[in-house]
């Protein structure tokens, strides 16, 4: 029989109606062994998230100001999910325990931690899991980084105690017994690593989306949702701000070879989106997987003639964008032009000395930084396959008016990023799109 792992995002666990859709999707699949849950999000636009409503407690009891309001309605939070579920539980020792560590000053990471903590414990009462606490087995090394190996082995072998488990998202353990919280949205990660210390056939990742989309749908009409995508793919559409689960969850898995199937708690019949190693014998509708871009980049453009003849001059170039402790993002160039691609934030303050230092170490013939620029990603493994894809592009861009400024394909063929002004961006995207799949 097949295992395996869920993690259920904030949404998905915001009220006891959420509750009861997640328990009858994890009852639905007798593989579906080991939940991780988040703590409860948002039940309306307005209602705050569990984990900030904690963040404030901490942040008050650090100003020494009453903590009083914020902390019940917390714990009301629960106590509504259980009263709603008609569960005989309470968690009134775990809400005093928790008061009390706040008042007397506990680190931010075990206050933040709390929200997944007590959703964990509801859902494993009403589930009739065990629960397994992950700050006994999810491991830290001294300078915050995540200890995989220790966790796999030991997690593992934890698991194949328990038949069916809660295990919280977010947290672990330092190597002095202080929680440890991963980044914000870390459960996504959680469930990656259970999924891979259980050896899951698959990790099912729950939220209030039916899979991953084409495109941003706050900016293409309906985009389509993508049935089947590679690590690689995902990799290249989340660099460009096209995130469903935390980018950090993915390696795990893939380390693994574990797919990833997204899926909708709110409409746990449809497929979703299978993230997977290879998809060479998948067929698909489209020539690109996926679209995904962001604005707030810029160029910095160099000329110097007979520069492809002058030894060691883009080390020189990128010398001087490490001394001013920038990271680039693309090095487009020709035989005696040099561009290179950085985040505008990058640079604030920094400017004047980037461009002395690159002029001190190159002597060029013209430097300039032109800002405004919005880079596109046209993603798909079908591209290397299909010829003139390219050049559909560019056609698009063409007859929506669009001036491409940056043009930049990696050696794998597997994307092609675009760069154009910041103005032309959503026009660039919808072209593009329209273009492919419509």
């Amino acid at each position: 029989m097949q295992l395996k792992v869920l993690k259920f995002g904030g949404s998905s666990l915001a009220d006891a109606n959420q509750f009861r859709k997640v328990a009858e999707i994890v009852h639905a699949d007798p593989a579906r062994r080991y939940v991780v849950p988040s703590a409860p999000g948002k039940r309306f636009k307005e209602d705050d998230k569990v984990t900030d409503l904690l963040y404030t407690c901490f942040d008050l009891a650090l100003a020494e100001k009453d903590i009083s309001e914020t902390f019940e309605k917390i714990e009301e939070r629960y106590r509504s999910i259980i009263r709603d579920l008609g569960l005989d539980y309470s968690l009134d020792k775990e809400f005093e325990t928790i008061r009390t560590a706040i008042l007397h000053c506990a680190g931010r990471d075990y206050v933040a931690s709390r929200g997944e903590y007590l959703n964990g414990l509801i859902l494993a009462n009403y589930l009739g899991y065990d629960f397994i606490d992950p700050q006994r087995y999810i491991f830290f090394r001294d300078n915050g980084s995540f200890d995989s190996e220790k966790t796999n082995i030991i997690l593992s072998a934890i698991l194949k105690q328990h038949e069916r488990a809660v295990i919280p998202g977010f947290y672990g353990t330092m190597p002095n017994g202080t929680i440890k919280t991963f980044s914000r949205g870390g459960s996504d990660i959680t469930g990656s690593i259970v999924a891979r210390a259980a050896n899951a056939d698959v990790y099912e990742n729950w939220t209030d989306v039916s899979g991953f989309l084409m495109a941003d749908p706050r900016l293409v009409d309906n985009p389509k949702i993508i049935e089947t995508i590679t690590y690689k793919e995902l990799r290249e559409l989340s660099y460009m701000g096209a995130t469903v689960l935390h980018e950090e969850a993915i390696f795990p898995v893939r380390y693994a070879g574990i797919p990833i199937n997204i899926r909708n708690t709110n409409k746990p019949e449809e497929k979703g989106t299978m993230i997977v190693s290879s998809a060479s014998d998948v067929m698909s509708d489209y020539v690109i997987t996926g679209i995904a871009g962001k604005c707030g980049f810029s160029v910095v453009s160099i000329e110097k003639d007979m520069m492809n003849s002058e030894i060691g001059f883009g080390r020189r170039v990128l010398e001087a964008i490490e001394k001013c402790d920038i990271c680039f993002e693309h090095l487009p160039s020709g035989i005696d032009t040099m561009s290179v691609v950085i985040n505008s934030n990058d640079i604030v303050g920094k400017r004047d000395f980037l461009l002395t230092e690159i002029c001190r170490l190159t002597e060029p013939d013209m430097i300039e930084i032109e800002d405004h620029l919005a880079l596109i990603a046209v993603v798909g493994r079908s591209m290397v396959k299909a010829k003139g894809t390219a050049a559909r592009i560019f056609s698009a861009l063409s007859a929506a008016g669009v001036n491409i400024k940056m043009i930049d394909q990696g050696s794998s063929e597997l994307n092609i990023i675009i760069g154009v002004d910041e103005n032309d961006y959503v026009t660039a995207l919808r072209a593009i799109y329209d273009e492919f799949v419509k």
